[in-house]
């Protein structure tokens, strides 16, 4: 079981690596026009929600490379780690959805909850299959770090330049 971790061994690194970077200039971003974000109950929980699954998967590539971890302890870990930030989720998709700053903008509320909902969907996945020792499940973790990079750039845009429109 170890080899399946070592076949990912540098593509956890690099994520460990870039994601910890990431969710500092996103930390960087979200200070720029803090007032603004922090006036927006939406705007503040997806900031939280996106810091979240980002770290979510920096975590997860770190704790793929303990030496001697096996694919089921990982899936476990991937599960309760993934629960936590989906208590997260919970709280800044209900925030998102009853933002009254959001106005005619109401109507993209989905996809707003789905950049930072569809990395843990991906995350569970991962670590269902993980704990059930199936190394296809690394695959998934990997999909959900890859996702939630993206779901963060895309947030860090908004906090950046959109919250001034």
């Amino acid at each position: 079981m170890v080899g399946a971790f070592d076949a990912w061994s540098e593509f956890d690194v690099a994520v460990a690596g870039a994601g910890a970077a990431l969710a500092g200039l996103l930390i960087v971003a979200l200070s720029v026009n803090i007032k603004q974000i922090a006036e927006s109950r939406g705007l503040a929980a997806r900031a939280g929600a996106a810091v979240a699954a980002l770290i979510l998967g920096v975590v997860l590539s770190c704790a793929a490379l303990i030496p001697g971890q096996v694919l089921w302890g990982f899936g476990v870990q991937v599960l309760v780690l993934t629960a936590l930030c989906f208590v997260i989720a919970g709280y800044a998709a209900r925030a998102v959805l009853a933002d009254p700053s959001r106005g005619e903008y109401h109507r993209f509320d989905i996809p707003v909850i789905a950049l930072f909902v569809v990395p843990l969907v991906l995350f569970a996945v991962g670590g269902v299959l993980l704990a059930a020792s199936v190394a296809g499940g690394l695959v998934w973790v990997a999909a959900g770090s890859i996702v939630a990079v993206v779901g963060a750039i895309a947030f860090s845009w908004i906090a950046l330049v959109e919250v001034l429109r």
